[in-house]
């Protein structure tokens, strides 16, 4: 005999059907590495780490922590970034799930070194990753001669085996000194890729919401003009569209500890959720909604070592212009409602 309960379970649990084609299989399983990778693999990285020194495997971690030793500035100084992987075919099976695409709007003189600003944060940044980390939608052959670095917290790179994972695919630390060294690399052609947001605004990232940390923000923008790159907006319509968060807003008792639990460990915690691998109801799976990065046109930068308030004034409301003016042209494409606008806190 079914209860009411089971009933109200089994209506309520869309399954996935069992007809799904191959392709569709591969890419969710493609996704699902990627997320548990960004979700769990770091602190499985540590607890392996430990766990091996107590084994007859010891040694594997000595041998690591040496080369760790050894190797403790590479993420600071430009990462190890490993095209080959970049490249692989996995990566196309990621871009294809949502899908994901790469948008051009002007071209971008190799010959220069740039920083770009990315927006939305998003919950697990999917455009930034795939877009800048991967080949999946082409960055190479519509930007032609830039090299692509997205940064990210310092925290992960204090994670053993973790951090070499994630420098193949050319992350470097979110801090000035890793953005300065590749700025200040000689011929060009380095685009360091910032989520300026950060981790603050993944706690607005809510479906139909236009929220970006901005208005305070002018770290990037004094570093732009401390090595003369050129700063350009961008902007990855469908980023807050691919999870749901619960309701968080200013005042609510959630928020108020999502944001202390930000200020005491750098991360943030949204709650989070959307599907699951074999049902469509409830999981961490994100949705198959389209994601379009569309990259504006940059705004020239003059070199000044020591940019005064009155100049990182001018060029933080030029480029706040600049990505008012890139969302306002491009929203009408991906399907953003006419009456709604960019809201910077």
């Amino acid at each position: 005999m079914v209860s009411d309960f089971d009933l109200r379970v089994e209506i309520l649990i869309y399954f996935a059907p069992a007809d799904v084609p191959l392709v569709r299989r591969i890419q969710t399983a493609v996704v699902l590495q990627w997320v548990f990778s960004f979700l769990a693999l770091a602190p499985i990285c540590i607890i392996l780490f430990f766990f091996l020194l107590y084994t007859r495997f010891w040694l594997i971690s000595v041998l690591y922590a040496i080369w760790w030793y050894i190797d403790w500035d590479t993420p600071s100084r430009g990462g190890r970034k490993v095209p080959f992987l970049c490249r692989m075919r996995v990566w196309e099976y990621t871009r294809d799930y949502f899908p994901i695409k790469l948008v051009k709007t002007a071209d971008l003189d190799p010959r220069k070194n740039y920083v770009l600003g990315f927006h939305p944060h998003g919950i697990l940044v999917a455009g930034a990753f795939t877009n800048f980390c991967t080949e999946a939608t082409g960055f190479s052959k519509l930007f032609p001669g830039l090299r692509s670095n997205l940064l990210m917290l310092p925290l992960w790179f204090r994670a053993p085996f973790f951090r070499d994972y994630i420098m193949s695919a050319g992350l470097v630390p979110s801090d000035k000194e890793s953005a300065s060294y590749l700025l200040q690399r000689k011929g060009g052609g380095n685009a360091v890729v910032i989520a300026v947001g950060g981790a603050p605004e993944a706690l607005d990232a809510h479906p139909g919401d236009y929220t970006v940390h901005l208005a305070n923000k002018k770290g990037f923008i004094k570093l732009a003009i401390e090595h003369g790159a050129d700063l350009v907006p961008i902007y990855s319509f469908g980023e807050n569209e691919v999870f749901d968060q619960l309701e968080n807003p200013h005042g609510t008792w959630l928020r108020y500890i999502q944001e202390r639990l930000q200020s005491i460990m750098g991360i943030s915690l949204p709650l989070f959720h959307a599907r699951g691998v074999f049902q469509y109801s409830f999981g961490l799976m994100p949705y198959r909604k389209p994601i379009n990065t569309v990259v504006g046109r940059p705004i020239p930068v003059e070199k000044n070592k020591k940019p005064t308030a009155e100049e990182l004034d001018v060029f933080h409301q030029r480029y706040m212009d600049e990505l008012t003016h890139l969302f306002e042209e491009h929203k009408g494409n991906y399907g953003v409602p006419e009456d709604s606008h960019l809201l910077f806190q």
